[in-house]
């Protein structure tokens, strides 16, 4: 499928995706919303690919909503309303559980909405001189189909904060409350990128997707559940081929046959 709002190529096993609206600072519409549904669902059925990076072109990561949609969106039913804001949050969803790592190549402005996609980002990676901000309150509404996402990342506590002050965050404060991984000086966003994804390719490609998996169920179980969860987990991934082969090569001092 040829996209018209964004930018996806595979590279090695790395897909390499970004926002394409550099001349409204890549703000999203139902466009975006659309193709990049699409997209990770061609990600999701690619069993080759190990990362996904996600990044904006341009000086902005994701400015948030587009104006052009907000102005449509106010003349809408609550019906049709309704309509975009599943179709928003499926995608959340969809990107939020998918199988491959995805790593965020922070390279400037993330507001509103663009916030949000940082926090689906397994690990986010910020250029200093990015700015953050969950600015939906400034113009009466929240980030609702977001939210879930930023709460588990970041906390409660600094979630309620943040929300409700609308806060303008340099780097530094989005590392502070947890919404990136590391900030690094713009010239150096690309190395430490690279680097991270060169570790992650370094790693079981199926233990990557079972750790994304642990770490996503297991806050919500009970210890009766998260007991023999956890154990069935270990025992598996143990007698899988991906297990033998790693351990086997941990014990003979030799490079396991993922890594290229």
């Amino acid at each position: 499928m040829e996209y018209t709002t964004i930018h996806y190529e595979k590279r090695g096993r790395v897909g390499h995706l970004s926002f394409n609206r550099p001349e409204i600072h890549n703000a999203f519409n139902s466009t975006v919303i659309n193709e990049m549904a699409d997209v990770f669902r061609v990600i999701s059925a690619d069993d080759d690919l190990r990362v996904v990076l996600l990044t904006g072109k341009g000086k902005s990561f994701c400015a948030g909503a587009d104006l052009n949609w907000m102005r449509s969106v106010i003349t809408q039913s609550f019906e049709e309303n309704l309509a975009e804001s599943n179709s928003l949050a499926d995608l959340f969803y969809q990107i939020y559980t998918c199988k491959r790592p995805v790593v965020g190549r922070i390279n400037g402005a993330a507001i509103g909405g663009g916030t949000g996609f940082v926090a689906l980002c397994d690990i986010a990676i910020a250029a200093r001189s990015a700015k953050f901000s969950f600015s939906e309150v400034k113009i009466g509404v929240v980030p609702a189909c977001i939210g879930p996402y930023v709460i588990r990342k970041m906390g409660e506590g600094r979630a309620r904060e943040l929300f409700i002050t609308g806060e303008r965050m340099n780097a530094d404060r989005a590392l502070e409350v947890g919404l990136v991984n590391k900030v690094v000086d713009d010239d150096q966003l690309d190395d430490e990128v690279n680097g991270l994804v060169n570790m992650i390719l370094s790693s079981g490609p199926e233990a990557v997707a079972m750790a994304k998996k642990l770490v996503s169920e297991v806050p919500a179980m009970t210890p009766e559940q998260f007991r023999p969860y956890t154990a069935e987990m270990i025992a598996s991934l143990r007698i899988s081929d991906e297990g033998q082969e790693g351990m086997d090569a941990f014990l003979n001092k030799r490079k396991p046959n993922w890594v290229e």
